[in-house]
């Protein structure tokens, strides 16, 4: 018996740790069994790793040392909850996973996507998401919902979002091209309406998968 899993990805500021949160309540509520999940982070070895990666003071941190890290977390994150759960039956809902590594260090950071696919091989070993979900918005307003959030919570994890401009659109531009690849399993979600437009998009896209499922 294996599970569904699911993966939220975009840009900073669009709103998929939100949709995250409410596409696992409103699978709950549908009586099935949901483990939620974030990169980098997810398990308490990779929190630890998370502040590496993601704290202010590590301008220092070389793109290749972020990528093995990132990975790192993934691979035990892969270990120790995801394919536990889903050879449960579950249904995995991650906050982010490999598509966001070939963006912001394949794309952005100019690694390339064969080292990100080579080490992907490696840490999660054939993991795949069943069904992605693209929260799109454009580069200026993301960036700015997420300097706004990271000034009213006096946030240090903000190394990625303190990145400029170019690369922020090297991103976004990158995930509509992970979308043209693979229509099948990555969906564009327009993340520039209103949160409850967004949940509905997004449940109109997973529904299918779920009711097949069971």
């Amino acid at each position: 018996m294996r599970g569904i899993f699911l993966t939220l990805e975009g840009p900073e500021g669009s709103g998929k740790s939100t949709q995250a949160r409410l596409l696992a309540s409103r699978l709950r509520s549908a009586g099935r069994t949901v483990l939620e999940t974030a990169e980098p982070g997810g398990t308490p070895i990779g929190l630890q790793i998370r502040r590496v990666l993601l704290d202010s003071k590590n301008s220092e941190l070389c793109p290749t040392a972020e990528l093995l890290l990132m990975f790192a977390c993934r691979a035990q994150n892969v270990d120790q909850w995801i394919l536990p759960a889903l050879s449960r039956g579950e249904i995995v809902i991650s906050d982010r996973f490999t598509d966001s590594t070939l963006v912001y260090q394949g794309a952005a950071r100019g690694l390339g996507a064969e080292v990100v696919y080579e080490i992907d091989r490696i840490a999660c070993r054939g993991v795949v998401p069943d069904l992605t979900l693209v929260i799109d918005i454009d580069t200026e307003t993301g960036l700015e919902r997420a300097r706004k959030r990271n000034r009213a919570t006096q946030d240090v994890e903000t190394r990625l979002d303190e990145q400029g401009l170019s690369f922020h659109r090297k991103v976004h531009d990158a995930y509509h091209q992970l979308a043209a690849d693979e229509p099948r399993r990555i969906k564009l979600i327009d993340g520039a309406r209103d949160e409850a437009a967004v949940a509905q998009d997004v449940w109109d896209a997973v529904r299918p998968l779920v009711e097949s499922a069971r």
